[in-house]
């Protein structure tokens, strides 16, 4: 009898695990014009992604956008194996006495040299199709982040079975190296999905987007009509990482 139950609850279990699915957050500081920002670096670099490497938090993204824009932007991609993976780690960084440490000079800083104006977090769940973040290859200095805004969470569904059942393959035969897919769940722009897209430059990026667009399967599921009007809007930011990024 022990041998006759084992192995199909073996695949269950192996099922389960295989499809765990991660939780990110998509961290954005806006940095005041001739703000503190080496303090913000040197609490991210210094402390943060320590104590949450720590807590088995792992492949941890820190960027900025290219060019100059102004303000300018920090962004962090967390990875947390879950919800609860979230949880815990917000529980330990409070206990962790090397982290309160290290981080004292952020948080003593004077309001005249503040580090930043505002953060805002974005919350994601990764899709079915790509449930853990892939880190990208060695040499991989140009980032694309792409959020495509629905008009209705039925519509981000649609779009989101779109890539789940034939985009992400068309993904990687074309070279859009995948990073991270995840379905959003808080923060704003919802109801949304966004994607992280990693290429040596950008002369490789517009290369494969060309090969992607020409792809005789993307041009066939493309006009399905269980895919119509499911993108309302598309955001779209280049990243470059910065020296500490674990990605």
């Amino acid at each position: 009898m022990f041998k006759k139950y084992f192995l199909p609850l073996f695949l269950v279990i192996s099922t389960f695990v295989l499809a765990q699915k991660e939780y990110y957050e998509l961290r954005t500081y806006t940095l005041p014009f001739n703000g503190s920002e080496t303090v913000l670096h040197e609490y991210l670099s210094d402390a943060l992604l320590p104590a949450l490497n720590r807590n088995e938090v792992e492949n941890i993204g820190v960027f900025e956008t290219l060019g100059d824009p102004t303000p300018k932007k920090i962004m962090l991609l967390i990875p947390y194996k879950g919800v609860a993976h979230f949880e815990k780690v917000l529980n330990a960084l409070e206990k962790d006495t090397n982290y309160q440490k290290n981080k004292k000079a952020y948080d003593e800083l004077p309001l005249s040299k503040k580090v930043y104006t505002r953060f805002s977090s974005s919350f994601y769940f990764a899709f079915e199709g790509i449930p853990q973040l892939v880190k990208p290859a060695k040499g991989s200095m140009l980032f694309e982040l792409r959020t495509y805004e629905g008009y209705s969470e039925n519509a981000v569904d649609r779009k989101t079975a779109m890539f789940n059942d034939g985009e992400l393959s068309i993904f990687e035969e074309t070279g859009l190296h995948s990073v991270f897919f995840g379905s959003q769940v808080s923060g704003p722009l919802m109801p949304a999905l966004t994607y992280m897209l990693a290429f040596k430059d950008m002369e490789e990026r517009d290369t494969n987007w060309s090969a992607f667009i020409n792809h005789p399967e993307w041009k066939r599921i493309s006009v399905l009509p269980e895919y119509a009007n499911t993108v309302s809007d598309i955001k779209r930011t280049f990243l470059k990482p910065l020296a500490y990024s674990q990605l």
